[in-house]
């Protein structure tokens, strides 16, 4: 009778340290996912500088619109060569390891970046970045985040990984603008020092970054992980390649991711079209509106999703893809509206719109059926080939502003995305019929 007590207090205190342990646990995990954000939001907006900084990076590196294209589809070459391997690589090194790396060595290769090198150099500069935000980089954080996130956390933490790496980038461009602003205009200095200010900001940050992702531990152990690598090693790559082949809903999601890319490639052409001579926006002007458009992505991200959550996530899509096409198709009239505010709010919804079809359209997995066990290379199968509008879009749209200078050649292209983007609300339509007779029957 008298152990009964004694008993009771040890289980007592058993569940309190167990409570303590997990709330620790907790809040390890989200400090964290606070530093994936940041990294995430850090990381690749210095790859992609042109979407504000584009007539600048044109001054600075003495290089024309094709060649500027060329850039950008090798680094999108080498992303599409490395979604699969990025994968594989994640399963055998450390994430935590593989990200540090990714974030130090962008950083570094930004600093050779803003000494304003060759041609030549550029494209070793943007082959690195490939490798260091593609293969090394991609696939580590998203296992990373999956590591750290409770069973009923993934949503949540996927969720505030992609809003969060919106606010981050928005909050770094707001401070990027405003410097250069202030070396270009308030001190009267070259547009090159500007662009070098930009560059050292985003540079310094990743590479303090990745020192510090370095130093903190992992808030739990590595006997899950291993056991995960082990399992995928046992998994035969084909075999499972042929299993995702035959899931029609797959596909359909690889086209909308594939379309709805595509629109938020239009929006890196946004500042470079606004400062043309017929619509005749200054460069600072034109940048700090395509500034502004990066704040959607958190109303767009997580609005988006909430809408989808309350509705239907199919639907919402294919609603933003159609309005997406209708607004590309309004921004080709651009140089016939004299009012800044209508322009401001036409790129301001299309960020809106881009965004909210970014970060529905992942959320279409959990419909299509796919093995729990063959996910990671479903993720790896439709980013090849819904993200391969890297490797041709960059080249298109050098064609086209080079071939057709000034505003005709934008238009030329806003209306080739704007009918891709109309193509993928039809393949969301068709999404959505197969999934209700599959569900219905």
């Amino acid at each position: 009778m008298s152990s009964q007590p004694v008993q009771s207090t040890q289980a007592s205190l058993a569940s309190s340290d167990a409570e303590a342990a997990l709330q620790n646990s907790k809040t390890q995990r989200y400090i964290q996912l606070v530093l994936l954000v940041i990294a995430a939001g850090a990381i690749y907006p210095i790859l992609y500088l042109r979407q504000v900084y584009q007539p600048t990076m044109l001054e600075v590196f003495h290089i024309t619109d094709s060649q500027l294209g060329y850039l950008y589809s090798s680094l999108g070459t080498i992303f599409l060569l490395s979604y699969l391997p990025s994968g594989w690589l994640a399963d055998r090194i450390a994430p935590r390891l593989l990200i540090c790396f990714s974030l130090i060595a962008t950083g570094a290769l930004g600093l050779v970046y803003s000494t304003a090198p060759s041609f030549n150099v550029l494209m070793l500069i943007f082959g690195g970045w490939g490798l260091s935000t593609g293969l090394t980089f991609w696939a580590a954080v998203i296992k990373r985040v999956t590591m750290i996130a409770g069973a009923h956390e993934q949503g949540r933490f996927f969720g505030l990984l992609d809003g969060g790496r919106g606010l981050i980038e928005a909050m770094l461009a707001t401070i990027a603008i405003t410097l250069f602003a202030w070396v270009t205009q308030t001190k009267g200095e070259t547009v090159a020092a500007g662009f070098r200010l930009v560059v050292y900001l985003y540079a310094f940050l990743c590479i303090a970054l990745g020192v510090v992702l370095a130093l903190v531990k992992d808030p739990q152990g590595t006997q899950d992980a291993a056991a995960n690598r082990a399992a995928r090693k046992r998994n035969n790559v084909l075999v499972d390649l042929k299993t995702l082949a035959k899931i029609p809903e797959l596909w359909l999601v690889a086209a909308i991711v594939f379309c709805g890319y595509q629109v938020f490639w239009a929006t890196y052409s946004f500042s470079a079209y606004l400062h043309e001579g017929e619509i005749g926006l200054t460069v600072v002007m034109a940048g700090t509106i395509t500034t502004l458009k990066l704040w959607m992505r958190p109303i767009g991200g997580i609005g988006g999703g909430f809408l989808g959550d309350r509705y239907s996530k199919v639907s919402v899509l294919v609603i933003a893809l159609f309005l997406a096409a209708i607004s590309l198709l309004g921004l080709m009239a651009a140089p016939l509206i004299s009012s800044h505010v209508l322009l401001v709010f036409l790129v301001l919804f299309i960020g809106i719109l881009t965004y909210a079809i970014r970060g529905l359209y992942w959320s279409l997995l959990d419909r299509c059926n796919i093995p729990v066990t063959t996910m990671g290379l479903a993720i790896g199968l439709i980013s090849v080939l819904g993200y391969s509008p890297d490797v041709f879009l960059p080249l298109i749209n050098g064609y086209l502003t080079q071939t057709f200078p000034g505003v005709f050649g934008y238009q030329l292209y806003f209306g080739y995305v704007a009918a891709m983007a109309a193509l993928g609300g039809f393949a969301g339509l068709a999404l959505k019929n197969m999934l209700n007779r599959k569900e219905g029957a």
